[in-house]
């Protein structure tokens, strides 16, 4: 089969498409026919060295991927032959990545594809998708008539979280960095969209935001997060819901953190449980069948393309360019 892989951790260029042997399935596992994979930030980490893990000596990159059922282990119950299915979790903890012909998944980690959805959009919204839910949900406990606020609404996250907050019954605010972003973020269901680059931020807050509505959850995707400015304009007992910012260190203010009850949550989508992320995934199901949820796709490439792929995801995620809106996807 052909497979992307890396047999050194480094730069996007150590990246190489080649022959790799068809997985043989465990027990517990089931043989996918990928038809689509997606590029998240943590893919880069991990091709990079950035985020040092274990890795096979040939490591097939990538997390999130959709595709048919090929075969199944002896001891799988949930999934048959030709069945489409969706999923992510891969590429850590031991496990082969996804960017292949095939790939054999553990079934815990394996959800059902609804009908109506391509392969595309299943793998664009995988791993986005569950880390939106669970930030919201499982960590962030929103309720209905809250005020969700996430920076970069047109970003894989944050697209995400507008959608899933705004089909909770929560008011949206959202940060974008282009007239055109500001338009897909209102068609994703977005309240207030702020354009960074026209306003000022904390300004058109300051008004957006008042004492009989402030904001419950700020939703944080920035490598930069800035508590001083956020803290402020939190509800009591609001929710800092934090899954960025890996190297950041900021000034902390303690003192309008606690006489507030606010709460500061980190959580990083892959500690979740098979049980906590297979909730998250089946509400994600329900939400694509009926047409509140659509992944936002912004490139699509071929598996040959895999280095210039992780190329660009690591130029918007680093160094901020601005030239992706959604998820990178790429067909095998």
């Amino acid at each position: 089969m052909k497979a992307a892989f890396i047999e050194n951790t480094g730069p996007a260029t150590n990246i190489k498409v080649g022959s790799a042997d068809v997985p043989r399935i465990q027990p517990q596992q089931v043989l996918v026919r990928t038809g689509a994979v997606a590029v998240n930030p943590i893919d880069t980490y991990v091709r990079s060295g950035n985020v040092k893990l274990e890795l096979p000596p040939r490591y097939i990159v990538g997390c999130d991927f959709s595709g048919t059922v090929e075969a199944v282990g002896t001891d799988v119950s949930g999934f048959s032959t030709g069945q489409r299915v969706w999923g992510s979790n891969q590429g850590l903890f031991g496990r082969q990545g996804t960017f292949a012909e095939y790939a054999a998944i553990d079934e815990c980690w394996l959800y059902p594809t609804p009908n109506g959805i391509c392969d595309e959009d299943a793998a664009a919204g995988a791993l986005t998708g569950i880390t939106a839910h669970l930030g919201l949900h499982l960590h962030g406990g929103l309720q209905t008539g809250e005020v969700v606020f996430v920076n970069g609404g047109t970003g894989g996250v944050g697209s995400a979280v507008v959608q899933l907050a705004k089909a909770a019954g929560a008011t949206v605010i959202t940060t974008v960095g282009s007239e055109q972003k500001r338009q897909t973020a209102i068609e994703l269901g977005a309240d207030h969209v702020i354009n960074y680059r026209e306003e000022d931020v904390a300004t058109r807050l300051s008004k957006l935001v008042t004492e009989q509505q402030p904001i419950n959850l700020w939703f944080e995707t920035l490598r930069t997060p800035n508590p001083d400015a956020t803290i402020p304009l939190l509800a009591k007992r609001g929710r800092y819901v934090l899954m960025a910012g890996r190297d950041a260190r900021p000034e902390f203010p303690v003192g309008p953190f606690y006489v507030n009850d606010l709460r500061a949550i980190g959580f990083a989508m892959f500690n979740a449980s098979a049980r906590e992320q297979r909730l998250a995934a089946d509400n994600l199901n329900s939400l694509m069948a009926d047409a509140k949820l659509r992944p936002l796709i912004g490139k699509r490439y071929s598996l040959d393309d895999t280095a210039a792929a992780h190329q660009l995801q690591e130029e918007n995620t680093l160094t901020g360019a601005g030239t992706l809106s959604g998820k990178i996807v790429l067909t095998p």
